[in-house]
């Protein structure tokens, strides 16, 4: 078992994927996010007392054969941590593994710079939290530091990273209600993306 009993799960085990929990910080304080008044996601317990090294988080990758993928996920958004998620990144491709990335797609305005050169050929897929339908509603409940530019930057982070030829999915919460799923459909197919809609979570 990868899973450890203590504030510093920085791998875990879930649904056959393995996942890498690289920090506490986002820069968002979505309303709907599973991390709410929540010491633990399905029995692990994701908030962190230190943050890991690329050591801390690839001794404990030395057989990931037997997952469909490493995924870098955890209670904070992972582009903090560019450094070691690209670096356990390339560790996990030596092996033979594939990576996936779930964020919230601020992960250029996070760092300073356009982070999707670096994210090629290492990351194999992208989820990028979409979300909402427009800027405005995105901000009323996802609260990031960044205002509603957030929303536009995440969308073209999505793109640019599909351009590099990442398989990128934009996801939403089903709790927004059907008119701004649909709303978010027409985003998605003008953008060339696929959209993923995910049940919202109330207990984990």
């Amino acid at each position: 078992m990868v899973n450890e009993n203590n504030l510093n799960t920085y791998v875990y085990e879930l649904d056959n994927n393995l996942y890498i929990n690289l920090t506490n910080d986002c820069s968002n304080a979505c309303e709907f996010c599973v991390r709410n008044g929540k010491d633990s996601y399905y029995g692990n317990e994701l908030w962190l007392e230190k943050e890991p090294t690329v050591k801390d988080v690839t001794d404990k990758l030395q057989d990931i054969s037997k997952f469909n993928e490493i995924v870098f996920c955890g209670f904070g958004e992972p582009t903090y941590k560019l450094d070691v998620l690209i670096e356990v990144a390339k560790f996990v491709k030596l092996k033979g593994g594939k990576t996936r990335l779930n964020t919230n797609g601020q992960g250029s305005l996070i760092n300073g710079f356009d982070i999707t050169e670096k994210l090629k050929g290492i990351i194999d897929k992208v989820n990028v939290s979409l979300n909402e339908a427009n800027s405005e509603k995105y901000q009323k409940i996802c609260h990031s530091i960044y205002g509603e530019k957030a929303y536009d930057e995440l969308l073209d982070f999505a793109v640019k990273c599909r351009e590099k030829g990442i398989d990128v999915i934009l996801s939403i919460v089903d709790s927004i209600g059907k008119e701004d799923i649909k709303k978010c459909e027409i985003l998605a197919k003008k953008n060339n993306l696929k959209l993923k809609v995910r049940e919202f979570i109330e207990n984990s």
